[in-house]
């Protein structure tokens, strides 16, 4: 059945997320939506899930403006990809649009057929494809991040600092600390409060005043 979309303004920035299953990417996507309504916008999400719970890829959409009609995101329309994994991030490039801001992860996860010696894939190599294809490419050494705060659960949230770090989605860092207060069990928010910040740092280390 067809659906008739309203125009929409074209106030209306977009964060497409990808990963893998249990790598919380459709927290941030919740995180990174919460963060612009605190600012008094509208914000849509929506998400695609593999098969597998943990391991199948994941796609998550969020745009944020006055007046959305689709929660979705045409290909070439993104502002910013976030890329969980290097090899996620390389098949959603054709999201991002021209100039958008690319977020990636530097760790590959090691898809099954790779373990079993059925594919050749590195996660260099994909990483290096992206850096050859999009201006403003940054890449986030999240093991470091996750070993600073002690915990491999707080890549999401890095990946929210970096994004407000990059100004790409007109939200900041308070934006989202606040969101974290509102969403996250007191017993982990000090670890993610850190891994937002530490997220930030390196993203700021890593965008040149060119970009």
């Amino acid at each position: 059945m067809s659906t008739v979309l309203q125009p929409e303004n074209t106030d209306i920035r977009s964060c497409l997320l990808c990963g893998v299953g249990g790598q919380g990417t459709v927290l941030a996507s919740r995180l990174i939506a919460n963060a612009a309504m605190r600012r008094g916008l509208s914000a849509r999400t929506a998400e695609t899930i593999g098969m597998a719970q943990r391991g199948g890829s994941v796609v998550s959409h969020v745009r944020i403006g006055s007046r959305i009609a689709s929660p979705m995101i045409p290909e070439g329309q993104a502002d910013v990809l976030l890329g969980f994994e290097p090899g996620e991030a390389a098949a959603n490039l054709r999201y991002l649009k021209e100039g958008g801001t690319l977020i990636v992860c530097r760790q590959e996860i090691t898809p099954v057929t790779a373990a079993l010696g059925l594919s050749g894939y590195r996660g260099q190599d994909c990483l290096d494809w992206l850096r050859d294809r999009s201006r403003r490419c940054i890449v986030l050494d999240s093991e470091a991040i996750c070993r600073n705060c002690g915990s491999p659960k707080v890549l999401n949230t890095a990946f929210v600092g970096a994004l407000c770090a990059s100004g790409a989605m007109g939200i900041t860092s308070e934006d989202a600390r606040q969101a974290l207060r509102a969403r996250m069990k007191p017993t982990l928010l000090e670890m993610n409060l850190r891994a937002l910040e530490l997220g930030a740092a390196a993203a700021r280390g890593l965008i040149s005043p060119q970009s």
